[in-house]
């Protein structure tokens, strides 16, 4: 069965929006993951800190 050129076109446009917003996504949620990483390790950090100054009073 052939399609019309217009289908065919949207089609292409269809699948185009998708697979940009996918990325999007994927890059937004490796971006969160990096911050939570920072936070993280600030974090512990900041723990082990109150630790080594509480051991040494």
């Amino acid at each position: 069965m052939r399609h019309s050129r217009n289908e065919v076109g949207r089609w292409r446009m269809q699948r185009q929006a998708q697979r940009r917003k996918s990325r999007w996504l994927e890059a937004q949620s490796r971006r969160n993951m990096r911050i939570h990483a920072i936070r993280k390790s600030l974090a512990s950090q900041k723990r082990n800190s109150l630790l080594f100054a509480i051991y040494n009073l």
